[in-house]
């Protein structure tokens, strides 16, 4: 069975529109497909445009309850002839059967040994030790080693001076506990490495912490290597204050110090060109061909060939060893130089944002290093150091030791908010959900990717320039918006369609609140280590700034799902653009919006100046329904890492009652095993597509249990889901049928929990879910005669009109009910009238003396209300589109 005519080219195309030059280290993404027409990943094969059969391995990301394979993972190897796009095959075997590279492809293999692992591209070899203080001990191209003894850094102050007194640093070094290989190939292979910080000096007294996980990845021919570093934050945040984060690899150099080179990428391509001995601009010519050979990298004729008046002297030459990068912001980086340690610094030159690449290298090969989103993510740094002798050293900073120390302390002393009720007279003003010890970012993690480049001799300018945007944004290849929408995955959505004048002006909208947000990042500056990805929540129009101050209505934090937001955004046009804001904030938003170990763990921190500052600690930040997207789309580890730790997360009512300060019973409620008190808004909401998510991912019976059972107790319970909330039974993962009560909330629909039922409906035979699930979406915007007709009283608690207009949307596709409709419509308009408004989509010029720059400002702004237009217009063209014009 193929699963698109072959001679149509758009099946799997590149994300940015034209194949790239090079793959360098190959390319891996995530493929869905129909239910019940794929058995399983290994039926699939690729095909380039010309029908040419391409080494590729499959394996399995997700599958559809009756088995078939919903998701794949594709991996294909490197090489310097890309296809412009690709072809799918699932008949077994018709080009040929996935995990054995073609005739010619080549292949990656793993040596494994008691106590390292030895990966083989064809190309070149990374030996890792299982232990140790080394991400690998060698890295050769050919067999040549071009890098050794990969360590992790870090920098750790005990305070951070208010003066200008001297704070002493302790230095610590990433130890690998375990390593696991996770694939072995034939085309791609993935090896995860797990440990701890420890103190370079042990009797320092300091403990072993910053746990880490980081993943190489291997393709088939790749002369790169991609690296994934995550940590997570477990200090102290009033007593540690990391001063420096990088990783740091030694490069043995052989070749005579002119013929060293020295690459490093400056701004918009730019790039530092230079030797560790220069021969050029000196006050006697070696001669041309001299000077031509060391700027274009390539070995320089023998020295006696050269004007002697400069081969004889070049002992008076300088040799500069020591280089560094420095990006403090986004805004600006500085390059500098020195001779060695202890001399001092020549500045170099400066720029706005490097390209976060470098390479160190001479004639018999090198190393290159390039960091993903580095000046989106400053302060960051690269240093070279000691390339005048036979052991220089790369260290790519990830926080800059030149920058502030980080500083996590909460922000403000409490005010006096000792009690729930102070606290919830402090939400009132600030909208900041204030709790003692709740602002900790003990558990928040980071991620980081890498590139490192195998040189076998210092290359061509040109091309150091196309590894550093190879590395800055990845080559991807993705199915076309239409078969992935065939596919039938992620619920109700359409590709765009302009095809009538009121389609148009809403697809127009859409685009105009995407640019808008996307020229925010910029504008706004939201960038920086612990930032990039975030947007603000609302805006400030006296100031003509964001609220970046003021309580919950600072960082946002995923209020009412940005993130699905742009995902369905993208989903629906294939735009790159979009596809790297989505990516940024799925970053950010599960990592830094998270919390990865502790009391908390598995849950995330409502919107708050500080993105860990807010006391709501809840799953409907945390929910896997925002990052399955990424997790699908790219076959990403690392989301998938994230996935995994939030299984047992119904596990956290017994500790953390979401809503303690405002439950209704809080007299008498006490949390126990037996009797969860469970929103069926946010909170199942997250339980589900949680365990949706692990059931389609691993089979867990315990997910799909658990799933299947709430789904039919929700459909058992009287009001289904307008009863609010449910008793749950931990151990039995099942909700009390009993209780009678109506209680509805605004929330409860606005983090994802209407798309995660859309895609259970449609997946699972429950006729009684079903129902719940309709009555829910037919009475929410209900007139209160329907309302009290269905229930016997009328709904409170009823706002958001504008999204909630996707519910009626919903019953009204399923119902075929013109008249629902064409009240979707109407409440979609009626509530949302400052988006509508033609004046909201008109941006206005502020410029000094009112604000530090010029700026754009649109007339209304809060990023909830974008992202639930967004969606709603999004759900109610997939769902009542017909009924608009």
């Amino acid at each position: 069975m193929e699963l698109d005519d072959m001679t149509d080219s758009t099946l799997i195309r590149w994300i940015d529109g034209q194949a790239p030059a090079e793959i360098s280290g190959g390319t891996t993404w995530g493929m869905p497909f129909p239910r019940g027409t794929v058995p399983g990943a290994e039926a699939l094969a690729v095909a380039d445009s010309s029908g040419t059969p391409v080494s590729s391995q499959a394996w399995p990301l997700a599958t559809w309850p009756d088995g078939s394979l919903k998701w794949a993972g594709i991996a294909l190897p490197a090489t310097d002839t890309p296809s412009a796009s690709y072809h799918l095959t699932a008949d077994g075997g018709t080009v040929f059967t996935a995990g054995h590279p073609s005739p010619g492809g080549g292949s990656v293999t793993v040596t494994e040994s008691a106590d390292a692992l030895t990966v083989d591209t064809g190309v070149l070899q990374m030996v890792i030790q299982r232990s140790g203080s080394t991400l690998f001990s060698s890295l050769s191209r050919d067999g040549r080693e071009v890098a050794r003894d990969a360590r992790l850094v870090s920098l750790l102050q005990d305070s951070v001076s208010e003066g200008a007194g001297r704070v002493d640093r302790n230095a610590f070094t990433g130890g690998v506990n375990a390593v696991v290989l996770e694939q072995s190939g034939p085309v791609r292979a993935v090896v995860r490495l797990e440990g701890h910080h420890r103190p370079d000096v042990p009797e320092s007294g300091k403990r072993d912490w910053l746990p880490f996980v980081v993943r190489f990845y291997f393709h088939a021919n790749s002369r790169s290597v991609r690296m994934v570093h995550s940590f997570i934050w477990d200090g102290d945040a009033d007593r540690d204050f990391l001063a420096g984060l990088g990783v740091r690899f030694t490069v043995p150099l052989e070749a005579d110090l002119h013929n060293r080179h020295i690459r490093i990428a400056g701004a918009d391509g730019g790039f530092l060109t230079e030797a560790v001995r220069g021969l050029t601009g000196l006050r006697r010519d070696p001669g041309e061909e001299v000077r031509d050979a060391q700027i274009a990298g390539r070995p320089t004729p023998p020295a006696d060939s050269w004007n002697p008046e400069v081969s004889n002297r070049l002992h008076l030459i300088p040799t500069w060893g020591d280089y560094t990068l420095s990006q403090l912001s986004a805004d600006g980086f500085e390059l500098r130089k020195r001779t060695a340690a202890g001399h001092g610094w020549v500045g170099i030159s400066g720029g706005t944002r490097a390209g976060g690449f470098c390479s160190l290298s001479d004639t018999r090969g090198g190393l290159g290093v390039g960091i993903k989103d580095f000046w989106q993510s400053h302060p960051g740094q690269l240093d070279i150091r000691s390339a005048g002798t036979d052991e220089a050293s790369l260290t790519a900073w990830l926080y800059s030791p030149e920058a502030q120390p980080m500083d996590l302390r909460f922000y403000h002393d409490g005010l006096g908010q000792d009690t729930f009720e102070e606290q919830l007279e402090g939400l009132e003003i600030t909208y900041e959900d204030y709790e003692p010890g709740f602002g900790n970012p003990t558990g928040i993690a980071r991620t980081h990717e890498l590139t490192l480049f195998a040189y076998e001799a210092t290359p061509t300018t040109e091309s150091l320039a196309a590894d550093a945007a190879s590395a800055a944004a990845p080559a991807l290849l993705q199915a076309t918006p239409e078969y992935m929408h065939a596919a039938g995955v992620f619920g109700d959505w359409d590709p765009v369609d302009r095809s009538t004048p009121a389609r148009a002006r809403l697809e127009d909208r859409l685009d105009f609140l995407f640019d808008f947000y996307a020229g925010q990042v910029e504008q706004r500056r939201w960038y920086g280590f612990w930032n990039y990805g975030d947007v603000m929540h609302t805006y400030d129009f006296d100031r003509h700034v964001w609220r970046y101050d003021v309580g919950g209505y600072a960082w946002d934090n995923s209020e009412l799902s940005p993130d699905l937001w742009l995902w369905y955004s993208y989903l629906r046009s294939g735009r790159a653009d979009i596809f790297r804001s989505a990516e940024a904030m799925t970053r950010h938003t599960g990592e830094v919006d998270v919390y990865h170990l502790g009391p908390w763990k598995g849950l995330g921190s409502r919107h708050n100046v500080q993105h860990w500052g807010c006391s709501a600690k809840q799953l409907r930040i945390s929910t896997p329904a925002y990052r399955r997207f990424y997790y699908y789309l790219t076959a990403d580890e690392r989301t998938g890492d994230l996935l995994t730790e939030l299984v047992d997360s119904d596990q956290n009512f017994l500790g953390l009652d979401p809503v303690r300060k405002v439950r209704p019973d809080a007299a008498t409620y006490r949390p126990n095993r037996e009797a969860l008190g469970v929103g069926l808004g946010t909170d199942w909401g997250s339980l589900a597509a949680t365990w949706l998510t692990d059931w389609e991912r691993t089979g867990n019976p315990r997910s799909r249990d658990r799933l299947l059972g709430t789904m039919a107790d929700i459909g058992a319970l009287k009001y289904g889901f307008l009863t609010g909330e449910a008793l749950y039974h931990l151990d039995k993962g099942r909700f009390d049928t009993g209780r009678e009560m109506i209680s509805v909330s605004h929330l409860s629909a606005v983090f994802g929990l209407v798309e995660i039922c859309s895609e259970l409906v449609d997946l699972v035979d429950d006729p009684e879910f079903e129902r719940a699930w309709l009555q829910y979406c037919r009475l929410f915007l209900a007139t209160k005669e329907e309302q009290v007709d269905a229930v016997g009283q009328p709904l409170e608690g009823i706002y958001l009109t504008q999204a909630h207009s996707r519910l009626t949307a919903y019953a009204a596709a399923k119902l075929n009910d013109p008249h629902l409709a064409a009240r979707a419509w109407h409440s979609f308009a009626e509530g949302g009238e400052h988006l509508n408004h033609e004046s909201a989509f008109t941006l206005r010029r502020i410029a000094p003396p009112h604000v530090l720059l010029p700026v754009d400002e649109a007339p209304t702004v809060s990023t909830n209300d974008t992202a639930q237009f967004g969606l709603a217009v999004i759900q109610n063209l997939a769902l009542v589109g017909q009924y608009l014009d």
